[in-house]
This record gives structure tokens, C-alpha cells and sequence, in this order.
């Protein structure tokens, strides 16, 4: 860990430790408790933040992590960019949301960056040709995919369509939510989810049923 994530960590245990049992933030809501950290740059409700949301980030981070060490220092990373990006946090979308998404676009740009990782990448091509004569996956098709084996499928294609496929289907995300999350239309965004549910049925049925 580096000493700038160190010293952060420092400052965030100090503060959280100063507020003591009765914490009079704890019942202020994500929205209310981002602006008053954003007014102030307040690491000691940053802390508040973190407690809520280490262990959601800490869980997405190990998705894409070879190692339960190498899950706790990306949780690191996300919160230290967090801290300095959080004044980006718009409210167009419940802050849950917005930061799974951020933690994802977080994971996805560190796996990019491994470019031994993206060699081992086994997610089938498919051009775009392919996808417009694709017929629509149906969502049904999604949820009744075994949950062992859609794991193994999730695993191997791109984190870009992992990500947008989770935030749909494991978190609920609006077609809404997902255009103003990646900042892009809405059509654009029921491409992509049409693209990534094709990626990954076709994954999927090239999987065996062993564990």
C-alpha cells in the first residue's frame, strides 16, 4: 500500500474514532451526507461514507481481483479517487448506484491496463454485423441461466459488458439510470445490453455444466 493510501486510511480511522458511539451522522442520507463531505472536503464524513460502502465496493473489486490482497488495495484505490471525484456525484441517480458504477468503470480501466490480463481475456468475438442480425436475448433467458455456470460466463466476457449486465440484472439499474451513469442515450444503452446479453448466452452455452 502506498503511503498516500496510508495516510488516508490514517486520517479516516481518526475521524471516525472522534465521533464515538452516538454518531449524529449515521441517519443523514447518502445525497445529504455527499454534499456537506463535498462543501468541506470532511474526511470524518467521508468515513461515515466508507463504512457504509467498503464492504459493496470491497465485493465488486474482488469480481475482477486475482487475490483477496489484491481486492482490498483496488477498495483502497476506488475510495481515494472517490474522495477527490465525489464533488462529480450529480444526483441523477441514487448514489448506490452511481458508485457501484464508478467502482466498475474503476475495475474495468485497471483491467485495461494489465495488458497480460487482457491477453487471457477468452470472451468469444462477435462483430457488429453479427449483433444485428442476433435475435433479442430475453431477459427470461438471463435468469434462468445457472448460477454457477453464469458466474464462470460473467468471468469471461469483457468488464464492460459485466458491468452493464450487473448493474442491470444484479442491482436493478433503469435503462435511466444506465444512460445518465455512462452518459450515453438510451438507445445506445439498449444496444450495449443487447450486445453484452448476446457475449455472454453465447459464452454461456459454451460452457460444460461442471463446476
Amino acid at each position: 500500500m502506498t503511503f498516500l493510501k496510508r495516510l488516508f486510511l490514517i486520517l479516516i480511522n481518526q475521524d471516525k474514532n472522534s465521533l464515538g458511539a452516538g454518531n449524529p451522522f449515521a441517519e443523514l442520507s447518502d445525497e445529504v451526507l455527499v454534499k456537506k463531505i463535498v462543501a468541506k472536503n470532511d474526511t470524518l464524513l467521508f468515513g461515515v461514507l466508507y463504512d457504509r460502502y467498503a464492504k459493496m465496493v470491497y465485493n465488486k473489486c474482488y469480481g475482477f481481483a486475482r487475490s483477496q490482497d489484491e481486492a482490498e488495495d483496488l477498495t483502497q484505490d476506488v475510495f481515494l479517487l472517490l474522495f477527490i471525484k465525489l464533488a462529480s456525484f450529480q444526483g441523477r441517480s441514487k448514489f448506490s448506484t452511481w458508485l457501484y458504477s464508478f467502482t466498475y468503470n474503476f475495475c474495468v480501466n485497471y483491467v485495461n491496463r494489465n495488458k497480460q490480463r487482457k491477453m487471457s481475456d477468452k470472451s468469444i468475438p462477435m462483430d457488429d454485423a453479427e449483433y444485428k442480425l442476433a435475435d433479442e436475448v430475453p431477459d427470461e433467458s438471463i435468469y434462468e441461466m445457472k448460477a454457477h455456470k453464469l458466474d464462470r460466463a460473467l468471468n469471461l466476457v469483457s468488464a464492460e459488458d459485466k458491468s452493464i449486465l450487473l448493474l442491470k440484472y444484479q442491482d436493478g439499474a433503469s435503462i435511466k439510470e444506465l444512460s445518465n451513469l455512462f452518459e450515453i442515450g438510451e438507445s445506445a444503452v439498449k444496444m450495449r445490453l443487447k450486445r453484452a446479453k448476446a457475449k455472454l448466452l453465447e459464452t454461456y452455452n459454451t460452457l460444460g455444466d461442471g463446476k
